[in-house]
């Protein structure tokens, strides 16, 4: 049985698009996934399946949920060895004296294509950076993420792929709760 974490973008957010994570967790449960576990309110799962790739999970998801709760929400499914890739792959946390409550990664729903990372090396902010590396672009926003320019918006805006941002600490406990 394979474990994977679910997320989901844009729930729960300004009074838009709400789901109870009870009811979430229910509707995990009756799509036959077992273990099902979430974690606050933006949307994260994590649950085990034998069954279906990841593609298929998320497929299978985004349709329950446009059933169930009425609207559509985009949906990324990651395997636990992906997961724990993503973690691993971080650049900053080899920094020293770097403020983890600074750092996010927002995954991307598809690898972008090579014009559109080129259009994005095209920016830079004053003291924000970013690294990309496979589907995780890897932010450091020394502000806060509330005042950061190289926010979800812009990434999907200039990569032109559907992402979801998490904080770094949410990260962590993503994979202390696999």
């Amino acid at each position: 049985m394979a474990t994977y974490i679910s997320l989901l973008r844009g729930i729960n957010v300004s009074g838009q698009k709400m789901i109870k994570m009870v009811e979430l967790k229910a509707m995990f449960e009756s799509l036959g996934f077992e273990a099902v576990q979430t974690y606050i309110q933006s949307g994260n799962v994590l649950f085990q399946d034998q069954y279906f790739t990841e593609l298929e999970l998320v497929e299978k998801i985004t349709s329950a949920i446009l059933e169930r709760f009425g609207f559509d929400v985009q949906v990324q499914v990651f395997s636990a060895p992906i997961w724990n890739q993503v973690i691993a792959n971080n650049p900053f946390i080899a920094y020293d004296n770097l403020d983890e409550a600074k750092l996010y990664v927002s995954l991307l729903a598809t690898l972008p294509l090579p014009e559109n990372v080129e259009k994005l090396a095209s920016f830079a902010f004053q003291e924000e950076t970013y690294q990309l590396i496979d589907r995780a672009v890897y932010l450091y926003v020394p502000k806060g993420y509330g005042n950061a320019k190289l926010s979800n918006n812009f990434l999907e805006n200039k990569l032109k792929v559907s992402a979801t941002t998490r904080n770094w600490k949410t990260m962590l406990t993503l994979r202390d709760m696999l």
